[in-house]
């Protein structure tokens, strides 16, 4: 692989936590607003027909015959469509530092993945590194005073699904980046996502008579911006790097990068929120980015496929 393409994908992947790391902060401001149900319809509205622009325009080809589209349906049934309904419902019943939390244990969960369905092995010290990244999580959350409200045990228990329908996705695309190119999977993920969402909430609403709570909050400028920001950026952009990511480097040396989120969710509400950063954020952020650059650094030369 050239070395360009590699600094493209830790480039991406460092992005892709970026934007993780805010779309907590704007899923929760979406939830005000509407039902978990609405929110996903609208975010993939927006990111579906935003990348369908370079589609229809020709800037984008897709070539998805002789390729197998039922691994892809698979792929898309993990993620976007489990992965965003328990994250939703989950995030209705949990704070979003609670998600935070959950979503730090993916890397652990994506490498024993990895591990049994890719054969991806992993060296000692970059186990150990993948552990540290996850115990700088616990470790702020632990020490900031936070706990767990029992009362939230149902979103504590649907956001950690999310950890395991990321890591299946984080496997299978790996393995599909084989037979699609990112854009490719990113536009039929897309597409699954707003037709199954889109098709769900509709029917909802129109049984129970309430069509006009689905479009009620489109005069919030709020809900729309949280809505292009979690439909454009966190939805369209994370999916194409995430998809390039996979295909240039390991599953579990991808999937430890979504700790960096959590620094980021911590400067969301330092900058958003007013909430006060204290030496335990600093001390956990260190064990994090420590624990993602070892991932990396100490990976074998060679992975088994």
């Amino acid at each position: 692989m050239k070395q360009k393409e590699l600094r493209l994908a830790y480039l991406f992947a460092i992005l892709n936590a970026v934007i993780i790391g805010f779309s907590f902060l704007f899923t929760k401001i979406a939830l005000e607003y509407t039902h978990p149900l609405d929110t996903l319809t609208y975010r993939f509205a927006a990111s579906f027909f935003v990348m369908s622009i370079p589609v229809v325009f020709g800037w984008v080809k897709l070539r998805y015959r002789d390729k197998p589209l039922y691994k892809a349906l698979l792929l898309a049934g993990i993620y976007p469509l489990g992965f965003f309904m328990f994250q939703s419902f989950g995030l209705q019943q949990a704070t979003s530092a609670e998600g935070g939390i959950m979503y730090a244990f993916t890397p652990v969960v994506t490498m024993v993945f990895a591990s049994i369905f890719l054969k991806e092995a992993t060296t000692l010290l970059q186990k150990l590194s993948i552990f540290l990244s996850v115990f700088g999580v616990i470790f702020i959350f632990i020490l900031t005073g936070s706990s767990i409200d029992l009362s939230n045990l149902t979103g504590l228990f649907l956001l950690f699904l999310t950890c395991i329908t990321f890591a299946g996705y984080s496997v299978l695309a790996r393995s599909l980046s084989k037979h699609f190119n990112p854009a490719e999977l990113s536009y039929f993920m897309l597409a699954i996502g707003f037709a199954a969402f889109g098709i769900v909430s509709l029917v909802h609403h129109g049984l129970a008579g309430t069509l006009d709570l689905f479009f009620s909050p489109l005069v919030s400028i709020t809900f729309i911006t949280s809505i292009l920001y979690l439909g454009i950026l966190s939805s369209l952009v994370t999916a194409l790097t995430a998809n390039y990511v996979l295909s240039k480097i390991e599953a579990s040396k991808m999937s430890v990068f979504t700790n960096l989120s959590t620094i980021v969710s911590i400067a969301a509400g330092s900058l958003f929120l007013s909430e006060k950063v204290t030496m335990y954020h600093l001390i956990g952020s260190l064990m994090i980015i420590t624990g993602v650059i070892g991932a990396n650094h100490f990976g074998q030369k060679k992975t088994v496929e």
